[in-house]
């Protein structure tokens, strides 16, 4: 199995500070799953794969996960600059 998590920011900074904080989570160390995070202007693009299902799915949530905490860390940093 394999998918392609697209997401749009409308700030380049965001993409590549939300990008770099789930950049950790690529991974090959295990037989059976891939991950890779990159971003190109203000898009950060995720390519999961894996042969088992459950360990599929729950890298996804995963990252979903990440991005919203990244997120969420880039619009507190944000806000004390302002």
């Amino acid at each position: 199995m394999e998918v392609k998590v697209t997401i749009e920011y409308d700030d380049a900074e965001v993409a590549e500070s939300v990008a770099r904080a789930v950049s950790p989570e690529n991974s090959e160390t295990y037989q059976d799953l891939s991950v890779k995070t990159t971003f190109n202007k203000k898009k950060v693009v995720t390519r999961i794969r894996s042969s088992e299902f459950r360990t599929f799915v729950a890298t996804i949530d995963d990252l979903l996960f990440s991005i919203a905490t990244a997120e969420k860390a880039v619009a507190g940093l944000t806000n004390l600059c302002v």
